[in-house]
């Protein structure tokens, strides 16, 4: 591939640029994801891309590439299984995303939790996740095995696309994300049988996962994240966007919520597993917001 002719194209700055084709975009995805881009190239195609932005084209171009590329776990028959992405884990408030799928596990929806961690300033979300006795899985047929018997199971990332996790693992090179980071909220390795949870951090991105998304056909929920994690925030309900088949309908609107703050809960391992155990418990009533979401992928998985 002449990766010049790319570079000058992509390259030129926010006004300047020109988008790839999807048909080019999923070859230079692939090629990324396959390690066979030389260096240089490949820091000058991601920055290019960063400043850029990516188009809806080129978008499903790289989610072309990596669905090629991503392995694929066995499911037990019912509902669908819901995917929940973590990559970033706890900033400065408690981390429910492993409440979502613990909830989600008790009314019979089976839960895949997929991501990898490389941030020193946050918590980890597999360390809150083991203490929650939610072990990683060390193969794919023991996450099915898990699945089938428990209905949530964890697996990272290098597991189902090395490649992509390779390329994630760059940002501590280059200081800044890449397109990578975007295509992690959208590994599908239960394609036909997922209900993928898409939690964006910047409102702009809401409008291109959504024209992804129903070009795609997906089943899926889109919404903001609370500090880069899948779960609604406990006090201030995103909109919960669903997809079935690619058709797009609202499920739950914005809405605000009063009451106490979660008490003085820091995001700490020890709280943090003890205030997810008290919500499970009843002992500490459950945001409003979380039982919307989880209501929203359950109806989800069993559309």
């Amino acid at each position: 591939m002449n990766y010049a002719s790319i570079i000058k194209e992509i390259g030129r700055g926010t006004k300047g640029a020109r988008d790839m084709s999807r048909e080019q975009a999923q070859e230079v995805f692939g090629l990324i994801l396959d390690g066979r881009v030389p260096d240089i190239e490949l820091g000058a195609i991601l920055i290019a891309l960063r400043i850029k932005g990516e188009s809806p084209d080129e978008l499903q171009g790289f989610l072309a590439a990596l669905n090629e590329r991503t392995r694929q776990v066995e499911l037990p028959p019912g509902p669908r299984c819901v995917l929940l992405p973590t990559y970033n884990g706890a900033r400065k408030q408690p981390n429910l995303m492993p409440l979502v799928a613990l909830l989600l596990a008790r009314e019979g929806v089976p839960v895949l939790i997929q991501g990898r961690h490389d941030f020193d300033s946050r918590v980890s979300p597999f360390d809150l996740l083991a203490a929650l006795d939610i072990q990683t899985e060390r193969s794919l047929p023991d996450a099915s095995s898990t699945l089938a018997n428990r209905q949530i199971a964890c697996l990272r990332l290098d597991m189902l696309a090395r490649g992509l996790d390779w390329l994630l693992g760059l940002r501590l090179t280059l200081g800044v994300r890449n397109s990578g980071h975007t295509l992690a909220k959208l590994l599908d390795p239960c394609r036909g049988r997922s209900v993928r949870v898409v939690a964006v951090t910047h409102p702009p991105y809401l409008d291109s996962m959504q024209a992804l998304l129903e070009a795609d056909k997906a089943t899926a929920l889109l919404m903001r994240g609370t500090e880069g994690e899948a779960f609604a925030a406990p006090k201030r309900r995103p909109r919960l966007l669903g997809f079935s088949n690619g058709v797009a309908a609202e499920l739950f609107s914005a809405a605000e919520f009063g009451g106490e703050e979660i008490a003085g809960e820091t995001c700490t391992i020890p709280e943090n597993t003890d205030l997810i155990r008290r919500m499970l418990a009843g002992q500490t009533p459950t945001p409003q917001p979380i039982l919307d979401q989880v209501t929203a992928l359950a109806q989800l998985a069993r559309a």
